[in-house]
């Protein structure tokens, strides 16, 4: 699996060489947008790819789900706060855009995308989520505020579910370990790397990122 790109193409690329031969399974932790150089190029790197590799699993990241809130007529506030206007140039939009411009420049494949990804998804290895779970819930109870916001609430929870949740949101220098809770977002938009998890290995995979964002500013991700 793969941690948060925020538009890090050229990551995203690099890291996609050393990985995609090794893993039949390829799971995404969301935030393909946002903050970073080209979120079109990523979101189009992902759709080529899924034509090509055997299965592809690209979850919702709360950036994702901000980009479709934004696309789809809703508040665009936080959207534009948290580095919206890098993925709107990316699509040759402004944050003044008509509804009709912005159903012109993004491509109807890309929001067919957003629109279908998943919070969650699980396999015999572990459990995959963008930001966190709610515990003591089970997986069909938890809530997209959890599934895309949690930050420190799940950090100090036990999840006892058998097998680790993999998530991204947080950003961490070095992947986080512990027994319940594997966290792979090592900021690649931050000066830090983009990452991946090849399980049941738990050998980490990771490229420099595209560093466009002073790292003082990863909270509020």
């Amino acid at each position: 699996m793969i941690g948060d790109i925020h538009g890090c193409h050229t990551a995203l690329i690099h890291l996609l060489g050393k990985v995609c031969h090794r893993a039949d399974t390829l799971v995404f932790l969301g935030d393909y947008v946002d903050r970073g150089p080209d979120s079109k190029a990523v979101v189009s790197t992902i759709l080529s790819l899924s034509t090509r590799h055997p299965r592809l699993v690209p979850l919702m990241g709360n950036h994702d789900f901000l980009f479709y809130q934004y696309l789809t007529g809703g508040d665009s506030s936080l959207f534009l706060q948290v580095g919206g206007e890098q993925t709107l140039a990316s699509y040759g939009l402004s944050a003044s855009a008509t509804q009709e411009e912005k159903l012109r420049r993004v491509p109807a494949d890309h929001l067919a995308f957003f629109r279908s990804l998943p919070l969650f998804w699980e396999d015999r290895h572990a459990v995959y989520v963008h930001a966190g779970l709610q515990p003591g819930r089970h997986l069909s109870q938890q809530t997209a505020q959890w599934c895309l916001w949690a930050r420190d609430s799940f950090l100090a929870s036990a999840c006892d579910l058998g097998k680790p949740v993999v998530f991204g949101h947080t950003v961490f220098a070095e992947p986080y370990w512990a027994a319940d809770k594997i966290g792979i977002d090592t900021g690649a938009v931050y000066g830090g790397r983009l990452t991946a998890l090849l399980l049941p290995e738990r050998e980490v995979i990771s490229v420099p990122g595209d560093a466009v964002v002073p790292a003082a500013t990863v909270y509020g991700s």
